[in-house]
């Protein structure tokens, strides 16, 4: 029995509620779900998304720049305030397997397309009505290079597709930054120099992005007192804002993981959702374990597992599944 099998047994036994059985050529999430809970595995990818995780980063290059054109998608945006631009570099992208504006079909797609379903009926469904800010999900992982900002950012690009959504990623992880890297991009100001000055403004570190329903807000400087920042009244004011303002706006925070930074379960209890990343064979169980014991037990938390081997499609991919208490 390998990891992942054995720590969702320990969560079906830590809920007893009937599991779906989920579908074929997916890793098996047999993880316990409540009445209005929805349990779903995608199938698998191909071999080259082990080789795009977060592990593999590249140097910033993007360029930002001013932009005229009024948005009104940005939190406190005046109707003559310039907005911030960021170029992602959607070709590079796509070369490294994550989901892209490319029209042509691939398995990634379909992955995240499973996954990012279950979380916006989470968000706007009817189990919207019995969580804390459901639109606001924290993406994590027990220990580091588990895989959580590939997902971040694989989350917010898929999510981005929808017409009718918006989706804002906001790189939490302050600590060992990875979404600009993933990115290519770079910004003068970020999520630490909000928290930590009076003299910035939300609409000095969100960003607009060539991806129309996308925007970013990255990590910013290094602060000694970064983690801390994280669990500051004002951070909980952001949070508020980001689940209010915009009805139709998901919020991803790629937060640091769960294991050594405390701050994480704070983040944790200012919203609805988090995703969990697993790597298959290498998360342990009793780490697992004592993750999942630090989130907040009215949270909807899911799973993503992260190059899953399946031997009939010989690739790697993601499993998927969901349990709620």
């Amino acid at each position: 029995m390998s990891t992942i099998e054995k720590a969702l047994d320990k969560l079906g036994a830590m809920n007893p509620a009937t599991a779906e059985p989920v579908a074929e050529k997916a890793t098996t999430v047999d993880t316990a779900a409540p009445e209005n809970t929805v349990q779903e595995t995608a199938s698998g990818a191909t071999a080259s998304v082990a080789a795009s995780s977060e592990s593999k980063a590249a140097q910033p290059a993007a360029t930002v720049a001013d932009s005229a054109v009024a948005d009104s998608g940005a939190l406190a945006d005046s109707a003559t305030a310039p907005k911030l631009m960021l170029n992602i570099d959607l070709a590079s992208l796509s070369e490294r397997n994550f989901v892209s504006m490319a029209t042509e079909r691939r398995l990634i797609y379909e992955e995240f397309r499973v996954i990012k379903r279950k979380l916006i009926n989470n968000a706007f469904g009817s189990l919207s009505k019995t969580l804390h800010h459901p639109n606001l999900i924290l993406v994590t992982s027990s220990r580091p290079g588990e895989g959580k900002t590939f997902t971040s950012v694989n989350l917010a690009l898929s999510i981005a597709l929808e017409q009718d959504k918006t989706v804002l990623l906001v790189d939490a992880d302050v600590l060992r930054p990875n979404v600009s890297r993933t990115l290519e991009i770079s910004t003068q100001l970020g999520l630490t120099d909000y928290l930590s000055s009076n003299d910035v403004d939300v609409s000095d570190i969100m960003y607009s992005t060539n991806v129309e329903r996308l925007k970013i807000i990255t990590a910013g400087k290094p602060h000694h007192l970064s983690t801390e920042l994280l669990a500051s009244d004002k951070m909980m004011e952001l949070v508020q804002e980001f689940a209010s303002r915009y009805p139709d706006r998901i919020v991803i925070f790629d937060a640091p993981p769960l294991l050594g930074v405390n701050e994480t379960c704070v983040m944790a209890g200012m919203c609805g959702q988090a995703v969990v990343v697993l790597e298959e064979n290498k998360t342990k169980l009793n780490e697992l374990d004592k993750a999942l014991s630090l989130l907040p037990k009215e949270l909807a938390v899911g799973f993503v597992i992260n190059k899953a081997y399946y031997s009939r499609d010989k690739g790697y991919g993601y499993g998927y599944g969901y349990y709620a208490e």
